[in-house]
């Protein structure tokens, strides 16, 4: 996809797009998704211009199969995004929330036919995005409006699950946006049923106090998605406690060291595991696991009993390592 010469040298690939009829002079601004473009007012053709916005992305010059676009979609804050009608229908499976349904009369202009749709540009740039297949990413959207396009776009009747898989823009997009809200974005792909995003997603979770998490959340996120979260944090709580419960291997007696001395690592092994079950969370890091574990060792004057302890926390911090991070 590329975009060609529309008006000698008003569109210029990287510049603002301005298309100025002679109408005298006009101040153009720029905007994430859209390019001030200018056309004439027949009604008033001596007056000043009339300036239009143009999304960035989606101008009258794009060529998709070598053919232009042939559908105006107006956002609801007037930015225009040019794109190709078989490709949208293409994509929904309602006509683009039958907006599309009556097919087009002809055009004497020959200009695409403007269909005014309720979303802001900022909505509809991931919308028009994410049905052309191309990266969003470089607009840094809000998670409001990612969250509202994904709304659009079910409404207007476009599968999400095949936009979301893994490797997929809006999947990229997503789960840019996911380490300062995680919650959040859990819950847009729970409450789309999304599960190739919502995986990735819950491994942010880990530390999040699930006893915080408020009804409306709650209720967004629906039993499900809800009970694997739940089921997430239990099951490498309960890993956790059995990972622990394995002390220290033990050694034959000698001189040094008998059966006593070796059954008091075994309780002060059983001591610290037992405050760290109690005090860790889901995401307790290895660096947090072993340290307690580790520090028993300046209690031991058996440099075989330190090995042993050494060697236990190793396996340790590996084991726990390996638990599943994702629902």
């Amino acid at each position: 996809m590329h975009s060609v010469d529309f008006n000698k040298d008003s569109f210029m690939e990287g510049q603002d797009t301005s298309l100025n009829m002679g109408l005298g002079s006009s101040v153009t601004h720029r905007t994430p998704v859209g390019t001030p473009m200018e056309r004439p007012n027949a009604a008033a053709a001596a007056d000043a211009p009339i300036t239009i916005a143009v999304s960035t992305a989606f101008q009258p010059t794009m060529l998709v199969d070598h053919r232009l676009p042939d559908l105006d979609l107006l956002s609801s804050d007037n930015v225009h995004f040019y794109v190709h009608r078989a490709l949208v229908l293409a994509a929904s499976r309602n006509t683009y929330g039958r907006l599309l349904a009556p097919p087009p009369p002809p055009n004497a202009s020959r200009s695409p036919p403007v269909v005014p749709v309720p979303e802001r540009a900022d909505v509809l740039n991931i919308v028009a995005h994410a049905i052309y297949r191309l990266p969003v990413a470089q607009f840094a959207p809000s998670f409001a409006a990612v969250s509202a396009a994904f709304d659009a776009l079910v409404r207007y009747g476009v599968p999400l699950a095949p936009l979301c898989l893994p490797g997929s823009p809006l999947h990229a997009l997503v789960l840019s946006l996911a380490p300062p809200r995680p919650i959040e974005a859990y819950a847009l792909a729970a409450h789309h049923d999304l599960p190739a995003l919502a995986a990735p997603i819950s491994a942010h979770l880990l530390a999040y106090p699930l006893t915080t998490l408020s009804d409306s959340l709650a209720q967004r996120i629906g039993p499900i998605y809800l009970k694997l979260l739940f089921l997430l944090h239990s099951g490498r709580m309960e890993a956790l406690k059995k990972l622990l419960l394995r002390p220290p291997q033990g050694h034959e007696p000698t001189s040094d060291c008998d059966a006593t001395q070796q059954e008091r690592l075994t309780r002060s092994w059983a001591l610290a595991s037992v405050r760290l079950a109690w005090d860790a969370q889901p995401n307790i890091s290895t660096n947090l696991l072993q340290a307690p574990l580790l520090y028993l060792g300046q209690e031991l004057s058996c440099p075989i009993c330190k090995r042993a302890l050494q060697d236990r926390v190793a396996m340790l911090v590996r084991e726990w390592a390996s638990v599943k991070i994702t629902i």
